[in-house]
């Protein structure tokens, strides 16, 4: 069976984690399946958008413990799992598409890593969020990283501290994801949301996505300097151009292929 499942649909990617028996954990094969899918499609410009989502009840339970125990004797190995699977939440946000988790049950620990590291979130309205390694004397530290810079500092410290589930009207509140659904409406306005993305041009979003990372840590004035070069660049790119001519002669822009 394979860890991963792959789609195309409508200039979109879907990548679905296919271990429901347990929970979708990352183990170390699931990692290097979604990092493979990952560089396959770095470089596609068909695909503009990538959606992540879970098969079966569970979005993402983290990482596979029983994995993490029989390791324990082997540092370099337990390295290997942490460092693939950071390499692996770092190359999402390096990805010119934007990426959307759809989050339904639970996305605890690196699951909730999985979700922090997508540019955008849609759950349904059941889907609990959390970092519970305290609980089992494992603190939560490469979750963490993204979390942090997505919710704050306080909030992130309470649920690092804590283990505490938040659920998806917190989440959506603190930051953590976008919109919250139904689950009967979740695939929809997934789908839906994604061909939205979708119908724009994949090099602006791509060169939007990375400008808008590039500037995030930046004091204000040098964001400012760093923003204002980076519109001068895409106002010379074709589709600018495309773009700009199409909205003044009221037609729909037609997006060129790249090499």
């Amino acid at each position: 069976m394979d860890v991963v499942l792959w789609e195309e649909k409508n200039s979109v990617g879907w990548l679905t984690l296919n271990c429901p028996e347990t929970r979708n954990a990352l183990s170390l094969e699931v990692i290097r399946a979604i990092q493979a899918q990952l560089n396959q499609i770095r470089n596609r410009d068909d695909i503009r958008v990538l959606v992540i989502r879970g098969n079966g009840p569970v979005f993402c339970a983290g990482h596979h413990l029983r994995e993490l125990t029989d390791a324990v004797p082997e540092v370099g190995r337990l390295r290997r799992i942490f460092l693939e699977c950071s390499e692996m939440m770092l190359t999402l946000q390096q990805l010119p598409q934007p990426v959307i988790a759809q989050v339904q049950g639970i996305a605890t620990a690196a699951g909730c890593q999985l979700v922090a590291a997508c540019d955008l979130a849609v759950a349904e309205t059941g889907a609990r969020f959390a970092t519970p390694g305290v609980r089992i004397g494992l603190f939560c530290t490469t979750p963490m990283v993204p979390l942090v810079r997505i919710i704050g500092r306080r909030r992130a410290m309470e649920m690092l501290l804590s283990g505490r589930a938040i659920s998806a009207a917190e989440a959506e509140r603190y930051g953590l994801v976008n919109r919250v659904v139904p689950l009967s409406q979740l695939s929809t306005e997934t789908e839906q949301w994604a061909d939205e993305l979708a119908q724009y041009s994949g090099f602006t979003l791509g060169f939007g996505k990375r400008a808008f990372y590039a500037q995030t840590d930046l004091a204000e004035a040098a964001a400012y300097r760093y923003a204002a070069e980076s519109m001068v660049v895409n106002s010379m790119d074709m589709d600018a151009e495309e773009g700009i001519f199409a909205f003044l002669e009221k037609r729909s822009p037609v997006w060129k292929k790249r090499q």
